[in-house]
């Protein structure tokens, strides 16, 4: 197989199992007596372990089984769940994290794992001191896929032994994958079945099982006066095995409901190969309720199928289910040489495959449909023929419909047809070409839009008019599609704060809300490292241990809370916590002494400016440094990559009582609103998101203050940046104009007025890169075209106000 073309799949599938194994690890934690939780990681697991086997990742196959043995006896109550116990099962979903990044970025998923697998080991051996939790409650009975067929004699003796009050059960015996002496385990199994009761038959045969001819289950047809649960506990003291299901023969729960009708050839066909030697199943298939590519499922199988026989029918058809017009389960009539067995674990082997059922098809069982097909066929031929003689026989008009609707059932209701699934992944790469496609369309109506007002011209007006609404639709569209919900970045903190408290020996619950809230994909690569800086800030730094807390008379646990809003073109993500907030007196006397701010500037700084001292270069207060915090580096990272991004951070804090943390960010980076700007014959465009309000000012409300030139604006003095000086423009003639026109600027609380010559006016513009050579251009973030052709610079308004 050529698994080059499933290797994206399986990195994103593998991401999606192992984001749900932390999810439920941390639901495991709070309710360690939940087995369905157990199951739900299992099932996780199990498939990241087949998917990586068939992709030849050995090394994370075999991680995972052996994680999946822990979970396996949690999940069967052989081990109780502990912390230290979900202490190794989170490492060990680490380390398959680490490899399945490594096998995105080209490697080959190999890591050092021996210190893991042998804790993993040693708690499946039971070294921990973990106590056994004692079921009080039956075990219920759960059905097996039955494997064996009974002859007359079998099935006279089941059916006697029956009479005489004897249970009759098919039981399962599956050993585990390490097992080196299977031939003894059988020998086991069956030295206590023949103590307890009868053996009648088993699959494989005793003489393949004595040959050790078998993966790793079996079956038996047993009869006994013990119970299920008496059995199934018998059993399960052999070593060496993993999981014994026991049924009641008589019934089957999980055999297929045959909803497979066979025409004649079909049926000639399932004759001809059952007197061939060929062996003729029904399989049902039944898929992951949370399966995404459904046909790719189906494909999978049904390559599987017609590598090892032929398929004869399916339900629904072949076209429905590429279609993917079916729920979760369909059906297939296949002959083949193999064993029921060997096929279901062969089709259980495709991800996201939840259940196989593999039933033979009996001649009787399709005898029976032939006659009441053939009954139905001679009913709808003489109904036909009533219905060409109407006059004659009006009275069997009524039940032509009834006789239609047993002929074809499947197209009775149509209202209750199932529907598709309605989403496909796209590869990130294909929505940037798509999204520069675009731009350089924003360009062309740009352009459009400049030659039609100069033509003037009605019709070219109205149908530029037009492409401008659609092409504002399609940009709504575009941009919706390049959006990304913040939960992505979100789902790897509660893990984060897990570790970090139990690090800290802190309690500390994580509450996220808005995770549904969405943001560009080029934010939201960019925002994960800082919100992990601020979030292990509110952890170490903010967050008190539980004596202090106890002693300020608040609850033990401390809280941090993500938040994430929209509002307007920006979303704002917060951080808040009910710690210990700000120390203004040690934040003001760590900045002096680092020369950050001086004596003097300290008497004039307002609580909301001491706050942000924090965000300077290596600034910490943190008496120890420690592998969470204290060199200084974090919250400075936090403001540089923040205000990249066209953003802002503000803190409010009060001591004893908590802090939060607000970043501001542009819903996307790519096509921005700016206001265009004239200096001297130069064009420049400065983003609205920075601009407070433009405004004229007269010459003489120009003032002087420590050698900046400054205006008063609504009660606040504010400086003046000449772009003509910052940007060096040629001035042809030195002009003493009476007005000055200012864009009046914002970076945080900060102000700036920027003096331009002229106002154009507003315009949405494509942001460009200035390309690798021209990368420290002050105050210059990128370029655009215009829709004349000619390029303007984008002021990085940011880098102007120091």
């Amino acid at each position: 197989m050529e698994v080059n073309q499933y290797l994206e799949m399986f990195i994103e599938e593998s991401k999606d199992h192992l984001q749900a194994c932390s999810e439920h690890l941390l639901e495991l934690e709070k309710n360690p007596d939940d087995l369905a939780i157990v199951g739900e990681i299992f099932r996780s697991a199990h498939t990241l372990k087949g998917m990586s086997a068939t992709m030849g990742f050995e090394d994370l196959a075999d991680l995972t089984h052996k994680m999946e043995n822990v979970l396996d006896a949690i999940r069967n109550e052989k081990i109780h769940v502990s912390p230290e116990i979900l202490d190794v099962v989170f490492e060990s979903v680490d380390h398959l994290e680490e490899m399945v990044m490594d096998i995105a970025n080209g490697g080959d998923g190999k890591r050092d794992v021996s210190s893991t697998v042998a804790q993993l080991k040693r708690i499946e051996l039971g070294e921990y001191a973990i106590p056994e939790v004692v079921a009080t409650t039956e075990t219920p009975v759960t059905a097996v896929a039955s494997m064996l067929e009974y002859d007359g004699f079998e099935q006279t003796v089941i059916s006697q032994s029956a009479e005489q009050g004897f249970n009759a059960f098919e039981i399962l015996v599956k050993l585990r994958e390490d097992c080196l002496l299977k031939a003894a385990r059988v020998f086991m199994v069956f030295e206590i079945l023949e103590k307890y009761g009868d053996v009648i038959k088993s699959n494989p045969s005793v003489e393949k099982l004595e040959d050790e001819q078998f993966d790793q289950q079996f079956y038996v047809a047993f009869v006994t006066k013990e119970s299920a649960e008496d059995m199934k506990n018998k059993i399960m003291k052999v070593s060496e095995v993993e999981e014994v299901i026991v049924a009641t023969i008589g019934k089957p729960a999980t055999a297929v409901a045959s909803v497979l009708e066979y025409d004649g050839f079909e049926q000639t066909v399932i004759s001809q190969s059952a007197e061939q030697g060929f062996n003729a199943f029904e399989i049902s298939v039944k898929l992951r309720e949370d399966c995404l590519l459904k046909a790719a499922r189906v494909f999978m199988v049904f390559e599987i199928l017609e590598k090892d026989g032929d398929v004869i029918k399916s339900n629904p058809s072949v076209e429905k289910l590429e279609d993917e017009q079916f729920d979760q389960q369909f059906y297939v009539a296949f002959v083949t040489k193999e064993s029921a067995e060997d096929m279901q674990k062969k089709i259980m082997k495709v991800s996201e495959v939840e259940e196989v059922i593999v039933a033979p098809i009996e001649h009787k069982q399709y005898s029976e449909k032939e006659q009441a097909i053939q009954e139905v066929a001679a009913t709808a031929t003489a109904t036909v023929e009533v219905e060409a003689q109407p006059a004659t026989a009006p009275e069997t008009n009524t039940a032509a419909p009834k006789t239609a609707k047993a002929v074809a059932p499947a197209k009775t209701d149509k209202s209750h047809a199932p529907v598709g699934n309605k989403t496909i992944r796209v590869n990130i790469e294909r929505l940037d070409i798509l999204m520069n496609l675009f731009e350089e369309l924003v360009i062309d109506r740009g352009r459009l839009q400049s030659i039609s007002t100069e033509v003037n011209h009605g019709e070219l007006n109205e149908t530029v008019e037009r492409m401008s609404r659609v092409m504002g639709d399609l940009q709504t569209i575009i941009l919706t599609m390049r959006m990304v919900p913040v939960e992505t970045v979100f789902n790897r903190f509660p893990k984060m704060i897990r570790q970090l408290s139990r690090d800290l020996n802190k309690k500390i619950n994580l509450e996220i809300i808005g995770a549904e809230t969405e943001l560009d994909r080029t934010v939201i690569d960019e925002i994960g490292d800082p919100l992990v800086h601020l979030i292990r800030n509110s952890v170490d730094h903010g967050i008190e241990n539980p004596t202090a807390r106890r002693a300020k008379g608040k609850p033990e646990e401390g809280t941090v809370v993500l938040r994430a809003y929209h509002s307007g073109n920006y979303v704002f993500i917060e951080i808040e916590d009910d710690g210990a907030g700000i120390n203004r007196e040690k934040v003001l006397a760590k900045a002096i002494s680092k020369g950050i701010v001086t004596q003097e500037q300290s008497y004039s700084m307002s609580d909301k400016q001491i706050n942000e001292l924090i965000l300077a270069s290596g600034f910490s207060t943190a008496d120890v440094i420690s592998d969470v915090s204290g060199r200084g580096v974090g919250l400075d990272v936090v403001k540089t990559t923040i205000e990249s991004l066209g953003g802002n951070i503000s803190i409010e804090s009060t001591q004893d009582v908590g802090s939060v943390f607000s970043i501001q960010l542009p819903l996307t980076l790519s096509i921005i609103s700016v206001m265009l700007v004239e200096i001297e014959k130069e064009i420049y465009a400065i983003p609205l998101s920075s601009i407070i309000e433009t405004s004229i000012i007269r010459s003489s409300e120009i003032m002087n203050a420590h050698n900046q030139k400054v205006i008063d604006f609504r009660g606040k003095v504010v400086p003046l940046v000449f772009l003509e000086e910052i940007f060096e423009v040629p001035c042809k003639e030195p002009q003493d104009d009476e007005f000055h026109s200012v864009v009046i600027v914002r970076k945080g609380e900060k102000l700036a007025g920027l003096v331009v010559d002229s106002f154009i006016g507003q315009q949405e513009i494509v942001l460009k890169s200035l390309g690798n050579y021209l990368t420290n251009i002050f105050a210059i973030s990128g370029a655009t075209i215009l829709g004349n052709g000619k390029v303007a610079l984008i002021v990085d308004c940011n880098a102007l106000i120091k």
